[in-house]
């Protein structure tokens, strides 16, 4: 007797095709227009409001910390972007629905729609290709005062930070909203699920470059983040989990803030 129930590899494909159905493709200009809305304040905040606010402290560190609040407080918009994009799209924000809207799933395997098991170790092999990416050599150098790494190995960031339990709350933030809850939510959580519809099998691609020329708020990073498109774009995308990229890209957060952690408990 032949069984009436379909089989697994079918069942999960058939889920994966009702998530697919229910997001919404966004033409080029809808593309360009949230790319925008994420990159422009981000752009503002760092060379208008920033220095605008610097130049009336009496402080050598100035620059340094409305940088770090203020980018803060672009990626916060970065997150509240896109719950507001979700809830236009689907009338809720159910965590159910925008999981599956959002790619907040574990990686599915292309041929049998499967999600997570063994999926879950191509993660770590973009991490390591995530931070060898940082041994190659930018190119272009950073502007004065503007670079964070830069800042945290100064004896000025140390002094900052030494005990600072605001400092260390600010930079927690900033690191959170960076790359699980601002940038990566944005490029592969909302844009990248709805970009195939303007450019097929390549959304990858554009969505790499995308997010490459988002950073126009710390613009000497755009041409080594372009490699990115690989490393953050290409898995997230060939797995349909935007949590690869999430984690991929919060490596480097969990350095960062490691050292920050370490000079905050230097006396």
């Amino acid at each position: 007797m032949r069984s009436s129930s379909q089989p697994e590899s079918v069942r999960h494909r058939t889920a994966s095709t009702a998530t697919e159905n229910r997001i919404r493709q966004l033409s080029l200009p809808g593309v360009i227009g949230v790319w925008a809305a994420g990159a422009g304040p981000m752009a503002v905040l760092a060379w208008v409001v920033a220095p605008l606010l610097a130049s009336s402290a009496d402080s050598p560190l100035a620059l340094a910390q409305f940088l770090v609040m203020l980018l803060t407080v672009g990626m916060v918009w970065q997150f509240v972007l896109v719950l507001l994009l979700v809830y236009r799209e689907q009338r809720t924000l159910r965590w159910s629905v925008v999981r599956d809207v959002l790619w907040l799933r574990a990686p599915r395997n292309p041929k049998t729609g499967r999600r997570g098991g063994r999926m879950w170790l191509v993660v770590p092999i973009f991490v390591v290709a995530f931070a060898l990416e940082e041994f190659i050599p930018f190119g272009i150098d950073a502007v004065a005062g503007r670079d964070l790494g830069d800042f945290l190995s100064s004896s000025d960031g140390q002094a900052m930070l030494s005990g600072s339990w605001l400092w260390l709350g600010i930079l927690f933030a900033f690191f959170v909203f960076n790359t699980v809850l601002g940038e990566e939510l944005l490029f592969r959580g909302y844009l990248l699920p709805r970009m195939n519809g303007v450019f097929g099998s390549r959304d990858w691609i554009a969505n790499g470059v995308l997010f490459a020329v988002y950073h126009l708020h710390v613009p000497w990073v755009i041409p080594i983040t372009l490699i990115d498109t690989f490393i953050l774009s290409l898995p997230s995308r060939r797995y349909r989990s935007a949590l690869i990229g999430i984690i991929t890209h919060s490596s480097q957060s969990v350095f960062l803030f490691a050292l920050v952690l370490m000079l905050f408990l230097t006396p």
